[in-house]
């Protein structure tokens, strides 16, 4: 159970804090909601705290873990997925539900180099902004860090040259 005050992340939309826990009545039935709340963006949900752990919300990174994604970042492989755009979107939306800030970072780092080469289709290149709010959100509650800060350590961390 998460209390006011603490950071969380969901893993389809990042990080954010635990404004509030309210009581609401639908349709006759009282539940218990999490007010999650984006620094980044000011996206508010709630969130029934009875499924918060199906839905996949987690305490966020510590530093010293988010100091080695990053530091891990560019070597991380990924996978040439040479099927259609519909495959490979598929595949990759699998790898951001997971919740796992490496498969995020995979996702971000495969589709980075797909764009280099041969260019994204729509809902990839909607994918790719996704898949950065998500990891960046996260680094920068963990970090104490501003967005475009994180948002330059995590570009510099994909091609090789982090320095932490």
């Amino acid at each position: 159970m998460f209390r006011i005050g603490d950071m969380v992340a969901h893993p389809m939309h990042g990080a954010g804090i635990i404004d509030n826990i309210v009581t609401e009545r639908i349709a006759g039935a009282e539940q218990d909601y999490y007010v999650f709340r984006m620094p980044v963006g000011g996206l508010v949900l709630k969130i029934p705290t009875a499924s918060s752990g199906l839905v996949g919300l987690r305490n966020i990174l510590d530093p010293v873990r988010a100091a080695r994604l990053l530091s891990d970042m560019a070597a991380l492989e990924v996978d040439r997925f040479t099927g259609s755009w519909n495959q490979r979107y598929r595949e990759n939306m699998l790898k951001l539900k997971s919740g796992d800030l490496y498969e995020v970072a995979r996702v971000i780092k495969s589709l980075l180099r797909r764009d280099s080469e041969r260019g994204l289709s729509t809902g990839e290149r909607k994918m790719l902004r996704t898949a950065k709010q998500i990891l960046i959100s996260e680094m920068v509650l963990s970090m104490g860090q501003d967005y475009q800060a994180i948002e330059h350590l995590i570009t510099t961390a994909m091609t090789g040259g982090v320095a932490l």
